[in-house]
């Protein structure tokens, strides 16, 4: 039975991915809205804002910017899951023996796959503007690790809005406020510049710690607690956003 799901969600992925290299502008797309932000905060904002430390501005916001860009790419699984479910192809794979949650997985995947190249493109272009990093290859690795739990938990979340969507508006959506989010934490200023309400609700989103423990990888410092609070966050919302997700595609099926 395993390797029936196996092979399924492969046969499935390669058929999603195949849709996102013929049009590669999704991508594209996903990665412009984080670069223009990097070029707006680094050559206009970045002078006027003190973070309180000696390292550039764009060794400070890139975390932030990582996250944003798999906020807005992981909008994209959710319209394509909608468009599948509404246009029946999700229905002629219920008549093949097909493994049901192959069809869930392989949106899954290309999210991940899709995101992490969007990541990469903005990397690149940081690189351009000027961040450097101290970073060992452990450090790197943990910072991937961390980056790809993040897409996936919010990538499920996106799971359940395709498949509860009632339109192709409605579908990403929900993906405005998860980009907005690292707005309010400590992705662009420290926390403690911000009003009292404000900042308790920064410094107690799951954001910051992610943020934080990004920043101190890539500079190639102690962790702390930071990477801790970062892993129970992620791991609490992909394992509640999974749950969900399977509970909404069982009432599909009634």
């Amino acid at each position: 039975m395993t390797t029936h799901v196996l092979a399924d969600t492969r046969v499935l992925t390669g058929r999603s991915l195949t849709h996102v290299l013929r049009s590669p502008d999704t991508i594209i797309t996903t990665a412009v809205t984080p670069i223009a932000l990097m070029l707006l905060f680094v050559y206009v904002l970045g002078g006027a804002i003190d973070t309180g430390t000696d390292e550039s501005y764009i060794d400070y916001m890139l975390p932030g910017i990582l996250l944003i860009t798999i906020a807005s790419g992981i909008a994209y699984t959710a319209y394509r899951l909608f468009l599948d479910m509404q246009g029946g192809i999700v229905e002629r794979f219920q008549s093949m023996p097909i493994a049901r949650s192959s069809i869930l997985w392989a949106h899954v995947l290309t999210s991940l796959v899709a995101n992490m190249v969007s990541v990469t493109i903005v990397i690149a272009v940081a690189l351009l503007m000027g961040f450097r990093t101290s970073a060992s290859l452990g450090a790197w690795a943990a910072v991937a690790g961390i980056l790809i739990l993040f897409t996936l938990a919010l990538t499920w979340l996106a799971v359940i809005a395709g498949l509860s969507a009632k339109t192709v508006d409605g579908a990403s959506a929900f993906s405005y406020p998860l980009i907005f989010l690292p707005f309010i934490s400590s992705a662009f200023v420290p926390t403690d510049t911000m009003p009292g309400p404000v900042a308790w609700f920064a410094e107690n989103q799951p954001v910051t710690a992610i943020v934080d423990t990004l920043r101190a990888l890539f500079a190639d410092r102690p962790v702390g607690t930071d990477i801790w609070v970062a892993l129970a966050w992620l791991l609490g919302i992909l394992a509640l956003a999974y749950a969900l997700a399977i509970a909404a595609d069982k009432r599909k099926l009634r």
